[in-house]
């Protein structure tokens, strides 16, 4: 198995992909150039509508469109990506704070977190938001991401992507709470391999697949935090996975371009691309959002 361009976009910040069942298509964000995109693999054909901010993560939405995480907040947006209704406010200072990634949970909350962006000050959180409003899940965080849940929904995974630690928490789908939290993963920096775990998603295994930002790989974890498999991306910084095609066994990745060295992108050409390979075991579908969940 090995991982090819599948969409040549080289987006500054490729995010939050996402596989709809019903569309047999891919959604995801370009951060940086305030884009959602769509593409259907079995026709080739790709859509980027403008944002107008930073977009740092969708999911899906009971009945069509997306909850989208802003820099200014959470939006409901239709299926062509306009805003319709403001749910949440950022409640962090937005000069230095956005949204950054995020998931819909088994029972249809949107489970997301934010970015410190000096990266000094441990500022970002986790929220969890529902029809009782935004809750925080996790603080004292630089850059939330990972988020994933297991098949039973009763496990969340969730990474702070500078500290390259990946966490796991036991949670209740029935009222959104989040107990025991554990380490599940710590990497190891080197000198010349700083990969750190990005966005992620979880396998019909339970095994947790996460993107290793400037690390030019994507890892397969067991349930117990094992390392099982290791597969090279034809860019230095992927930033997340997702299960997609026809029966969910088409491994989507987004990458990153912007703030790449020259010689970096003269070696990884296709930075900010989306890649994909088949593998041998599905994924989950997506849960989708419910405003009154």
């Amino acid at each position: 198995m090995k991982l090819t361009v599948a969409l040549d976009i080289r987006a500054e910040l490729g995010e939050s992909p996402v596989w709809s069942v019903e569309e047999q298509a891919l959604y995801f964000v370009d951060i940086k150039g305030r884009a959602l995109h769509r593409f259907a693999p079995a026709t080739g054909a790709h859509r980027a509508d403008a944002m107008p901010e930073e977009i740092g993560c969708i999911g899906l939405r009971k009945g069509g469109g997306f909850i989208a995480g802003f820099r200014s907040g959470l939006w409901l947006l239709d299926a062509d990506g306009n805003r319709m209704q403001k749910l949440a406010d950022n409640p962090e200072d937005q000069r230095t704070s956005r949204f950054n990634d995020g998931r819909v949970d088994p029972a249809g909350r949107f489970v997301a977190g934010t970015i410190d962006e000096p990266k000094d000050g441990g500022k970002a959180h986790l929220y969890r938001y529902d029809s009782c409003g935004l809750q925080t899940l996790a603080a004292g965080l630089l850059t939330s991401n990972g988020v994933a849940f297991s098949p039973d929904g009763r496990i969340l995974y969730h990474s702070d992507t500078p500290t390259f630690t990946v966490w796991r928490y036991a949670y209740d789908p029935a009222t959104g709470m989040t107990t025991d939290k554990t380490l599940f993963v710590r990497l190891q920096p080197t000198e010349t391999d700083r990969g750190r775990p990005d966005g992620a998603a979880v396998d019909a295994e339970g095994c947790y697949w996460t993107a290793l930002f400037e690390g030019g790989r994507i890892q397969r974890y067991s349930p117990e935090g094992h390392l099982l498999a290791e597969y090279p991306v034809p860019a230095r910084c992927p930033t997340m996975v997702c299960f997609g095609g026809p029966d969910l066994r088409t491994l989507y990745v987004t990458s990153a371009r912007t703030g790449r060295s020259e010689d970096e992108l003269k070696a990884f050409p296709h930075s900010g691309s989306l890649f994909s390979m088949p593998v041998d075991l599905p994924g989950l579908p997506e849960h989708k959002f419910d405003l009154s969940a």
